[in-house]
């Protein structure tokens, strides 16, 4: 049965600006959503996928943009939210002369939109972008650039577990709990490095067998299931998705033996309400968005001239941001969820009143 199709006016009717861009010549068929620039101009990388339709690229292009605009808000950024997406299989129709007219579709934003990678795209797509685009972050080392933003993401979503983990078992280390994690490509690989530093046991899976291969061979202590209905039956202490959206949907929830969720995927909260099933099954939920900012930030310190060091110690506040969420939802009594996006929605508030202010 075909679904409802989309009336982006209604369903991304918070955002400022929404741009379609085709290029037959190239195949470049790609959307961007641009959600709030009320902090400054909008962020967020550029999703390169095999939609199933136009529909549900742009369900996904509005979700994302949102998140972006709540995830930089609360990382402190002076920055909006925005994000991408190309639809099509990278594998077999990303091309230089694709990139390069994506590139020029974001140029001709004039600076309102910044792109940098997501799922799909890398750094060296970056650096073709970059030859018909000013705005472009996420570029490789020898261009200046960050480099894999995967790397700060990562540690961002350790420290976020840290705070969970302190918030419920008194102590900020996952050393000898179970962490269970769902997708090891680029952010999920590095996130079982800390783990297995910190002294957790780990239990992944993947669909795509290089990946889990490559983990398996630097961490031969890892346990590999079959999938994630297999991960999420197993007994866990935390669950960390770490692949695509919605992964938290009633199903999972019921099942899940974790008590905590803390991972690094992108708008894990499968429907509106799912946060206070999480609340109702003793789950403590670390919002994705406040937990996952650190890519954002890696990105975002290029527009200063990139400093690793300076991006980490941004990134290592994550831990004091994630504590401040689940402080406020005690006090407040609602879910993390809750309590994340009144922290964000208040940042966006008081600086937009200072904006008010002239200044000479």
């Amino acid at each position: 049965m075909p679904s409802t199709p989309v009336d982006v006016f209604e369903v991304g009717s918070a955002h400022e600006q929404v741009v379609f861009a085709n290029d037959p010549a190239s195949g470049l068929r790609a959307i961007i959503a641009i959600h709030s620039t009320a902090l400054g101009p909008a962020l967020g990388g550029t999703r390169f996928y095999p939609y199933a339709s136009t529909d549900d690229a742009v369900r996904d292009v509005l979700n994302l943009s949102r998140g972006m605009t709540y995830k930089a808000a609360l990382a402190g950024l002076d920055l909006g939210g925005g994000k991408a997406v190309i639809i099509g299989d990278p594998a077999t129709l990303k091309s230089e002369a694709l990139l390069r007219a994506y590139g020029r579709f974001v140029q001709s934003l004039n600076g309102r939109y910044f792109t940098a990678c997501d799922v799909g795209t890398y750094s060296e797509d970056m650096d073709h972008v970059a030859r018909e685009c000013d705005f472009v972050t996420g570029r490789t080392v020898a261009h200046g650039g960050a480099g894999d933003s995967s790397v700060l993401t990562a540690y961002g979503v350790f420290q976020g577990m840290r705070a969970a983990s302190e918030t419920l078992w008194g102590e900020p280390t996952l050393a000898g709990r179970t962490v269970g994690v769902a997708g090891v490509g680029k952010v999920g690989h590095h996130l079982v490095r800390h783990l297995i530093e910190d002294g957790a046991a780990v239990v992944v899976t993947d669909p795509h067998q290089p990946s889990v291969e490559r983990v398996t061979t630097e961490f031969p202590q890892v346990r590999v299931v079959a999938d994630t209905d297999a991960l999420v039956a197993t007994e866990l202490d935390v669950y960390a998705p770490c692949a695509l959206g919605s992964a938290l949907t009633d199903e999972v929830v019921e099942t899940l033996s974790a008590r905590i969720v803390c991972g690094a995927a992108n708008n894990q909260l499968a429907h509106p309400g799912i946060e206070k099933v999480l609340e109702e099954q003793g789950i403590l939920y670390a919002p994705d968005y406040c937990v996952n900012s650190g890519g954002l930030i890696q990105v975002a310190d290029e527009l200063e001239g990139f400093s690793f060091e300076r991006a980490q110690q941004r990134a290592s506040g994550i831990f004091d941001t994630t504590r401040a969420v689940f402080a406020l939802a005690r006090r407040e009594q609602v879910p993390p969820a809750v309590a994340a996006d009144r922290l964000a929605e208040q940042r966006m508030r008081d600086v937009d009143r200072l904006r008010g202010i002239h200044l000479r």
